[in-house]
């Protein structure tokens, strides 16, 4: 099918410029329904196996978050969603948002009051449900092995049982914009069976994630004027293209009124269309209202508490939520944002998603952004310090030492050049020997491996000497360094490592390589990030670890 992008939307770019203030005179709808499939959709993305307690910690955070609907899995899909729907209305507590069961229509040939996964979708007992049926002919004949008629009764058949049973009905069209490119009367025959059957919103997917977003935009901007206002036109997009979040706005510019997507765009192959950035997106950008007054300002805690549930990174460089999103690195930027603030090199407050600014300092990175990083910090720098931090740090990096995922060594650098010297205790030596234990097996089948370390310190005028044991040369190190201050720190009993992560920097010189060594560790309260660097991995990862006790200290005593 071919089709002219520009008829959607209300025509050229020019009809949005106002639309944040006013998105009904850019042809906008006022207000979405964000329907979040992280539970469902999302719960495909390779890596990511969720808990029935994982589930529903992450539906609180959707609720808080402000969503309209929460599509919390399949019921017949496995024991774990059936264990979901049945434990939900007793432990969630849901304000904003209402739970969806999702399944698909009935069998081809097959009877609806009979059907095993409409049966499990009812058993559910979720006021809404959203089932998927075919709108591409190609898929009705080669994957169902039925007629077009057949395919289209499926639908409406379906649709009608569940609306029968008092549920309220989403209708996900699969494949809708390759099968409407192949042959719309089908397509549209599909959806119309859904409408005519009761379904309050038939959703346009594009399911292999292939659409442009001028194809989405004039595509739905014909299905939203086919059904003329009769029902609900929504979107799901996929990110196989990579225009998951620029395909579900062009949707919205075209008339759609409801928006499925996901936390962080987790979804399977490449994902789903992110709802961190589609949500601000249709809000800051075009004035269309999704999700409840206040609740912007919590995208990124939201974000960033489902990357914790669901075990996978944060993406750094994620739009809007992204801890580098409003990170600034470059001499120029950072010394136009110290005279004339975000607006200069931020395309909105950071504020309003929760977010803030960084300043990254680095090589790259001039005077001005060292004492806007103090400033950050909390730490006092005047001009000359500031100035010979700079050249200390660009001299420093070219060693191969970063400090921009490192902020804690970078504080105690500035704080030491502005004159302070921290007076916990000065390190004399120490030294670490590992040795096979005779007779001890490993679980390799090898000999069982022991490290030891040997620490001595100056706490004041007082010689300290300890040994500690541990299961690799930082355990021991860090035990050795606790046995020797003895209690001396109450504030060290909650300071513990987190992570640990070795890089070598120059691949060439084999194991005469210089590494950098990372170290994140926590006081329960606060997080915080050392930083190494040495040709020798213990004396780099005996940096990183000093540098992240005399920052906890530092911290505890202020």
């Amino acid at each position: 099918m071919s089709a002219d992008p520009t008829s959607a939307g209300g025509g050229a770019d020019a009809d949005l410029a106002g639309a944040a203030s006013d998105p009904a005179s850019a042809g906008l709808p006022a207000a979405v329904d964000i329907f979040d499939t992280t539970l469902r959709d999302g719960a495909q993305f390779e890596g990511i196996s969720l808990s029935v307690d994982d589930k529903l910690r992450v539906a609180e955070q959707l609720d808080w978050l402000g969503v309209a609907w929460i599509e919390g899995g399949y019921p017949q899909a496995n024991p774990k969603d059936a264990e979901f729907f049945e434990r939900a209305p007793r432990e969630l507590r849901l304000t904003s948002a209402e739970l969806v069961a999702f399944g698909s229509t009935r069998r081809p040939a097959g009877r609806v009051d009979d059907d095993p996964t409409l049966r499990a979708v009812l058993e559910a007992g979720t006021s809404t449900v959203c089932i998927v049926g075919k709108s591409w002919d190609f898929h009705v004949r080669e994957a169902l092995r039925t007629t077009e008629a057949e395919g289209v009764a499926m639908v409406a058949e379906s649709v009608a049982h569940l609306r029968s049973d008092g549920r309220r009905v989403f209708f996900d069209a699969e494949h809708f914009f390759d099968g409407y490119a192949a042959n719309p009367e089908f397509a549209l025959a599909v959806l119309e069976a859904a409408a005519t059957a009761g379904a309050e919103c038939v959703v346009l997917c594009d399911t292999n994630g292939g659409s442009l977003p001028h194809q989405v935009q004039a595509v739905t901007t014909e299905v939203v004027r086919h059904f003329a206002g009769d029902v609900a036109v929504g979107i799901h997009t996929q990110n196989d293209s990579g225009c998951a979040v620029a395909n579900s706005v062009a949707a919205v510019v075209g008339g759609a009124t409801h928006v499925q997507g996901t936390i962080n765009g987790y979804g399977e192959r490449t994902g789903n269309a992110n709802l961190m950035s589609v949500i601000p997106d249709l809000t800051l950008k075009l004035g269309v209202a999704t999700l409840p007054e206040g609740r912007m300002e919590r995208l990124t805690v939201v974000s960033r508490h489902v990357a914790e549930l669901v075990n996978i990174p944060p993406n750094p460089a994620d739009p809007y939520v992204g801890t580098s999103a409003f990170a600034h690195k470059g001499g120029l930027h950072t010394s136009a944002l110290g005279r004339a603030g975000g607006a200069t090199y931020e395309h909105i407050d950071p504020a309003l998603v929760g977010n803030s600014t960084r300043v990254l300092v680095s090589d790259l990175g001039g005077r001005a952004g060292m004492a806007m990083k103090a400033q950050e910090l909390g730490v006092e720098l005047d001009d000359r310090a500031a100035a010979t931090l700079t050249e200390q740090l660009k001299v420093l990096e070219s060693q191969g030492w970063v400090f921009e995922a490192a902020d804690a060594s970078l504080e105690l650098l500035m704080r030491r050049a502005g004159g302070w010297e921290p007076d916990f205790f000065e390190v004399e030596a120490y030294r670490v020997s590992s040795y096979h234990r005779e007779g001890r097996i490993a679980i390799d089948g090898g000999l069982e491996t022991a490290t030891e370390a040997t620490v001595k310190i100056w706490v004041g005028e007082e010689r300290l000497a300890a040994v500690g044991e541990g299961n690799g040369p930082v355990n021991a190190l860090d035990r050795a360094l606790r046995n020797a201050l003895n209690g001396r720190y109450p504030a060290l009993e909650r300071i513990h490592l987190t992570d640990f992560k070795v890089r070598v920097l120059d691949g060439g010189a084999a194991t005469g390589a210089v590494v950098r060594v990372l170290v994140d560790s926590t006081d329960g309260e606060r997080a915080w990030t050392t930083v190494g660097v040495d040709t020798n991995v213990i004396e780099a990862s005996w940096q990183a670890l000093v540098d992240s006790i005399v920052y906890g200290l530092s911290h505890s005593e202020r």
